[in-house]
Formats: C-alpha cells, structure tokens, sequence
C-alpha cells in the first residue's frame, strides 16, 4: 500500500520531520539494510585480516593498495551520476502516474450528450462508459503485477463485468501480434455513431466533444503502454550500478585503519568504525535504491501505484455518474445569500482568529507616499524646458533637423546642396514643429557641412557639360566622352524633394 505522511507535514514545527525518521514501512531503511549489512560485515572483515593474520611486510604492501584505492574513489563523480539519473527517474515517475486514465471528464459527457430515461439509453451510457473501463484494465493487465495477479486470465475479466461472454468472442476473433486494448475503444466510437444515428445523442457538436474525450483517454492508455514498453536505457543503467559498487568497494580497501609506513610516523585514529564512510554508503547507495524502487511504480513495492484501488474507483464512480445521478438532480432554490450583496460563510471557534487578518489587496496597497501635493501633481511636457542630455549624443539627438540624417546618411557623408532648405531664422525645417532644437547645435553642424562643401569643392575637378562628385553625377574620361554620349541628370528643385515627378529628369 502507498505510504502517505502528507498530513504528518501539513505544519511546519519543531522536529517535524525528525519524527518521520522512526517510521519503518516505505523508508529507506527497509530498503538498504541488507546491504548495509554486508557492506559492514565485509568492512569488519577486511579490518580483522590486516589487524590479526598479516605479517609486517604484508601489511606495508596493504597501505599501498589501501592508499590508491582511497585516491582512485576521487576520480568516480559519483553525485553527478547518481543526482542526474534519479532525477531523469522521478520526472518519468510523475509523467506516468499523470498518465493514469481517470473516466472523470469521460463520464460527465457521457451523462450530459447521451440521453434517454427508458433502458435502451441506459444501457448505451453504462456500456459506452464500461467500454472505457474495460480499455484501462486490459492496459493495466500488462504494466502491472498487481492488475495481472487480480485478473491472471480473460475469463477473469468477464467474471469481475467488464465484458460480456459475446465481447470476449470478439475479442478473441480479431487476431492481432500486438497489445489490444485499443479494441473496446473502437467499440465505444462505434456505438456513439450508433447513438447519434438513433438521435440519442442530438448534435454534432455532442458527439465531437464525446469523442475528443474519449481520444484524450484513448492518449493515456497508450502513454502507460510505451512508458512500459520504452524503459530508460539499460547502459544508463548500468553505469549507475557499476559505479555505486566500484566505489564502495574501494573504499572497502580505501576506509580500512593503517599503520604508518616509518616506524617514528604518526598514525591516523584509529575509530574501529567509519562513521564517515558509512554515512556516505547510507546516502549514495540509499539513493540508487530509490531509483531501483521507482523506475517502474506498477509493481508490488511499499510506493508503487494502487492499480487495484483505483480500477475499483473508477468503475464505481463512472456507472454512478452515468446511470444513478442521469437527469436526477436536486431542486434549483434561492441559495442563503440570495438577499446579501457580500456573501460571508460563518467561521468556527477554531478559525474565527482568521477574521482579523486583512484581506491582501496588493504588495503596494500599503507603501506610503510623499506628502508634497506638488509632487502628485501630473506634469506637462514643454517645449522651453530642455532636456538633459549626455555630451557623446547630443549632436544625434538634441537637433532633430532633417540635415542631421542627410549628412550621416548621404552619400559621400556630405549633405546636398539642393536637399537643404533654409528657414527664415536660417536654420533647417523640422519635422517635429512641436520639439525644441538647441540653436547652438544647428549652428555648428550648419558650420561642419559648410566647411565640409568648400573642402569637397577643392578636392573634387570640374568638368564640362557635368556637375560635382557631391550630386553623384556619372563623370566619363576624356576617351570615354569622345566615344559614349554624356547623359546629365538634372536635380530636382527644392519644392520636389520627396515627390515623384515625372519631368525630373532629362536627357
């Protein structure tokens, strides 16, 4: 039976776990102490033969090999091996408990979309729900030992009324090499089509629900049977195993007492018990057993699942749910706080204390603010306040100035002439008429293009019939000019800028 303490740790107090160590059923100490034992019996052992039977020249080549063995422990990384694998371990062993089909949300549709009072709808809602149960014992009976020693046989399964004697010849008739406990599955989507032919089930939309159900724990029979047939892989395994167990057996050799070497050494304490080593054969080895016991929780151990219990459940609760509580529903009365705007459920002794706390309305609800009305006051943006900026970017951001982009983002990093259109205060046009623009800024870019133009006008030549380098004009070679035509391209005036026009250019 699963051992639960849940209710033993519901309050956090004093030695409320230390209370949990004495408990015998389901502990670690059922689990590993055989071989405790015999760790501590080949330890006594080992400890006998080098105090009493070995000579002096023996014993110096025992230290050897007692000294390596201790060193070599340190090359096993046995916390990373053991905490990785028993972590890969509990995540599968909660994937498949979560994969236990439960008729919950099965038999509320059921109850809901199949209707009829007389005994063909009856006998449609305890068949389609038993149908389901029949599909969660026959993929129980292969994945644990618990259902299978329950139900060795089908003739067991016919007798428990999961299946009727004509079932189970068809089930049999249909020869398949794998797992069949998909068969009462199909069974159950045949019989709801039959239903909603017969107007049992009014709508479409009742049956897609009924089968969206059905397929979801149709999912769950299938996940616990690749869960049983996909194990974790044995080399995994096995180099968990090989490693716990080479590691103790050096320190079987490794742990033991020695004498010093010289004669005029000091030895270490001698302790007869190694409390230390038997603390960590306690914890690593204990944690391989829990992996051991967990890696497949459908057998017979003290924490393995309660199959059983909960076949037994599930088909009482689904035929209740499906046949006695059909349209049987209790009046719809005005309940207690029909006339009261807050509805407040009355406290006992044991909990009016609870009464007196406050209701959390927020981690801020009780942050104090500042008194000064002023400060709570909303603030405005204006364009006269300016705004604080860094050194490094004020010359990107304080002058919005469309020449600001056309002169880091032209070609050539120059402005053109023509794409410069002065305002009657002599700076740029802005985009934002509504942001404020630092005068001094403007002014220095406007100085930088200017100067900028006059030393492109001395580095670059002028030639004839043609334009500058900086209005990115197409300018041949004398060769080139004798044997190709000049094509000249005429910039756009400053009223066209950003405005296709179809007499921009010549030839």
């Amino acid at each position: 039976m699963t051992i639960s303490y849940t209710l033993k740790v519901a309050n956090s107090r004093f030695g409320g776990f230390s209370k949990l160590l004495f408990r015998w059923k389901g502990s670690i100490y059922k689990l590993l102490y055989k071989e405790f034992i015999v760790f501590i019996v080949l330890y006594a052992l080992l400890s006998l033969i080098y105090r009493r039977l070995l000579t002096e020249e023996q014993k110096r080549l025992y230290t050897k090999v007692a000294q390596y063995c201790n060193r070599s422990t340190d090359l096993i990384p046995m916390s990373f091996v053991l905490g990785f694998y028993v972590t890969l371990i509990v995540n599968r062993w909660w994937a498949q408990y979560t994969s236990i089909p439960l008729p919950d949300q099965l038999m509320c549709v059921i109850s809901s979309n199949v209707h009829g009072k007389d005994e063909r709808g009856r006998i449609l809602r305890r068949t389609l729900i038993r149908y389901a149960n029949l599909s969660s014992v026959l993929i129980l009976r292969s994945v644990s030992t618990r259902v299978l020693k329950r139900f060795p046989t089908m003739d067991h399964v016919v007798e428990a009324g999961f299946m009727t004697q004509d079932e189970r010849k068809k089930f049999e008739s249909l020869h398949s090499d794998f797992n069949k406990y998909w068969i009462p599955c199909v069974w159950f989507t045949n019989l709801a089509a039959q239903a909603r032919r017969d107007g049992r089930i009014r709508d479409d939309v009742a049956l897609r629900l009924l089968m969206d159900e059905l397929n979801l724990y149709r999912a769950k029979c299938s996940m616990l049977f690749h869960y049983d047939w996909i194990s974790i892989p044995l080399v995994y395994t096995q180099v968990v195993t090989i490693a716990v167990y080479s590691f103790f057996a050096f320190c079987l050799i490794g742990r033991q007492f020695l004498e010093p070497l010289d004669p005029g050494q000091e030895g270490d304490l001698d302790m007869y018990i190694p409390l230390s080593t038997l603390l960590q054969f306690f914890f690593y080895a204990g944690w391989l057993k829990v992996a051991e016991q967990i890696i497949n929780p459908f057998g017979e151990d003290d924490d393995d699942f309660e199959t059983n219990k909960l076949i037994d459940r599930n088909l009482q609760v689904s035929l209740l749910s499906v046949d006695d509580m059909y349209q049987n529903l209790p009046p719809a009365v005005k309940d207690k706080y029909w006339n009261e705007s807050t509805a407040q459920p009355p406290y006992t002794t044991a909990t009016a204390a609870e009464t007196l706390k406050p209701s959390f309305l927020g981690s801020t609800f009780d942050m104090r603010m500042c008194d000064d009305m002023e400060q709570s006051q909303p603030a405005e943006a204006s364009p006269s306040i300016p705004r604080t900026q860094t050194p490094l970017l004020s010359r990107f951001i304080t002058a919005a100035s469309p020449a600001i982009s056309i002169k880091n983002f032209g070609w050539g990093s120059r402005s053109h002439a023509h794409l410069r259109r002065n305002r009657a205060d002599g700076g740029f046009p802005s985009p934002y008429p509504n942001r404020s623009e630092d005068p001094e800024s403007v002014a220095r870019i406007e100085e930088e293009e200017t100067e900028d133009d006059q030393e492109s006008r001395a580095s670059e030549p002028t030639t004839p019939g043609g334009r500058r380098r900086g209005n990115q004009l197409l300018v041949a070679s004398e060769t080139q000019r004798k044997e190709l035509p000049l094509i000249q391209v005429k910039a756009s005036s400053n009223d066209s800028i950003g405005t296709d026009r179809p007499d921009a250019w010549e030839p």
